[in-house]
């Protein structure tokens, strides 16, 4: 392909793999962040900073989509830029949303529902939970499994479809560089769905260590997240998603990371034993 592509959130868990397979592939790409880079094509950029859109826009036709963090309605932030985007020329764009947000919700659904309905080209990305969560030592889940060996949620027996950044990444590359815009949305998940029971257990085989699932009531979950440092409007809508897992709603697989990149989509098996050192050199589990 030829033109230029915007990566938002250009330094996080997928922007930055993104990125890189660009760069492998000889796409010129931008990175932007909130936060100044060094090297390269590089801008700042914020979404609740209009000045910084212009400059992050120049020259792109066509734009990977990480919403804000932390904030309960990104579209309030989001469509203005989109609209900008789209007066510039934009014409593909390809948005990290979620398997547990439908089109047309609040929030990011109202951001699939406007790429649909306004852009020349889009692709939504809607991936299960990350793997990486248990790995992220940021992350309430990664910080209490590194640190004390247990995941807390209030999933129950719920199974979620966990997914490896690397895949998303993958999708979202060939969304962008693909000839034909792919125009649709993409369930992206592992090859299998798991019981975070399930997880633990899996992570304590491959690492040696104790690990295990404590499941909490919602009020709990809620309260743990809050403590953790997250807004608590922000706390109430993940502990909605534990609610939703609970009750199944992520318990499936697809087919999408083989569909569209040509290679299976890794396991979760492989990716724990990828990232045992994590937990071999955190805290002593006592």
């Amino acid at each position: 392909m030829s033109g230029h592509v915007l990566i938002t959130g250009g330094t996080g868990n997928t922007g930055r793999r993104i990125a890189a397979r660009l760069g492998e592939l000889g796409v010129s790409a931008r990175v932007a962040s909130r936060a100044a880079g060094g090297g390269g094509d590089h801008v700042v950029f914020d979404w609740a900073d209009p000045s910084t859109h212009g400059p992050a826009l120049s020259g792109v036709d066509r734009v990977y989509l990480i919403a804000p963090g932390m904030v309960e309605d990104p579209s309030t932030l989001m469509l203005p830029f989109l609209e900008r985007a789209l007066a510039r020329g934009v014409g593909r764009f390809v948005l990290l949303s979620s398997s547990a947000i439908p089109e047309g919700a609040p929030g990011l659904g109202t951001v699939d529902r406007f790429l649909r309905e306004r852009a020349p080209g889009f692709a939504i990305l809607k991936p299960s939970w990350f793997m990486q969560n248990f790995v992220d030592p940021k992350h309430p889940h990664g910080s209490s499994l590194i640190g004390e060996g247990k995941v807390v949620t209030s999933t129950g027996a719920g199974r979620v479809g966990f997914v490896d950044p690397d895949d998303i990444a993958e999708v979202a590359v060939r969304a962008l560089v693909d000839e034909t815009s792919h125009d649709t949305a993409h369930v992206i998940t592992g090859p299998e769905a798991l019981a975070y029971s399930e997880v633990a257990a899996i992570l304590e085989r491959v690492t040696g260590r104790p690990m295990r699932h404590v499941h909490v009531d919602d009020d709990e979950a809620r309260r743990r997240l809050v403590a953790a440092g997250m807004p608590e409007a922000y706390a109430a809508l993940l502990v909605g998603l534990d609610v939703a897992i609970r009750g199944g709603a992520e318990d499936r697989v697809t087919d999408t990371v083989l569909r569209v990149t040509g290679r299976a989509p890794r396991s979760f098996e492989a990716f724990a034993r990828a990232h045992a050192q994590v937990f071999r050199s955190g805290d002593r589990i006592g």
